[in-house]
């Protein structure tokens, strides 16, 4: 077994099974909880059930993993003969899932870093990858965490939810800001800044807070050479639309991703979830 640096991250990534393979990326998996029933997030259906939950209005809850998953998967990396481990997460300001990855991270067999990124979905994920790619390149821990904490500095991540209330009832967005979006029958337009769901626009209409989010991706990549991710929950057609129409507009696309978002975005965003990532390269 040669000595390296392993990647650990968690499942709110939402990276393609093929790239977690090829990097070799063990994703510890955070839990949804519907009534009395928990599922994992990742397993077959868990975002389709929790789509069904939350039309009618079943309580959803979200939960992180317990040190004891990063325990297991610290020691296994140690087993299989890393050196180190980068342990990369979605916000703090999301979930408890950085302080669960701190806890474990003090007893490790190895030495571990934890990292906050302060996103989520690919937003996380093309971060994640950079780490990986740095430290199958043979670098080193400081390496590895220079290459994600960059990666993650410039992307960028914009969606479109139908209602705030998912977000307000979760305590992802200021209550007050739900109530003036529902007042004013608007649709929202939120972005990540600073680890936080932010509103970045007010919009009328469903088809122009989608038709304004494919403007502010392609205005965000501009002429550079960048990934973009395209995320939904229950919105296939609307995700292959954006997707094709971003193909076409922005001429810098490297690599182009689709996908549903999992039980736990899912959750707190509601069904019709639309959103964009685009991280320059």
């Amino acid at each position: 077994m040669s000595a390296h640096v392993a990647i650990v991250t968690d499942s709110t990534a939402y990276l393609p099974q093929e790239a977690l393979t090829r990097h070799h990326i063990t994703v510890v998996p955070l839990t949804v909880i519907l009534g009395d029933e928990m599922l994992e997030e990742g397993t077959e259906g868990s975002a389709q059930t929790v789509a069904t939950a939350l039309r009618r209005r079943r309580p959803v809850t979200t939960s992180r993993p317990g040190p004891e998953r990063f325990t297991a998967a610290y020691r296994a990396a140690a087993d299989a003969g890393a050196s180190a481990v980068v342990s990369l997460h979605l916000s703090a300001e999301f979930s408890g899932t950085y302080d669960a990855a701190c806890v474990a991270a003090e007893t490790a067999p190895v030495p571990v870093r934890v990292v906050d990124t302060g996103m989520v979905a690919m937003a996380l994920g093309f971060p994640v990858l950079a780490a990986a790619e740095a430290a199958q390149s043979g670098g080193t821990v400081d390496d590895a965490v220079a290459a994600a904490e960059k990666r993650a500095a410039g992307t960028s991540a914009y969606f479109y939810v139908d209602t705030l209330d998912y977000l307000r009832r979760g305590g992802r967005i200021g209550a007050a800001q739900a109530l003036l979006g529902s007042a004013l029958a608007v649709k929202p337009l939120l972005q990540l800044a600073e680890g936080r769901i932010q509103l970045l626009e007010k919009v009328r209409t469903a088809s122009r807070a989608i038709a304004r989010l494919e403007e502010v991706v392609a205005e965000r990549a501009g002429q550079a050479v960048v990934d973009i991710a395209v995320h939904h929950l229950a919105a296939a057609d609307r995700a292959e639309t954006l997707a094709e129409r971003l193909r076409a507009r922005v001429p810098g696309v490297a690599e182009l991703h689709v996908s549903e978002v999992g039980a736990v975005i899912g959750a707190h965003t509601g069904p019709g979830l639309l959103g964009a990532v685009v991280s320059p390269r």
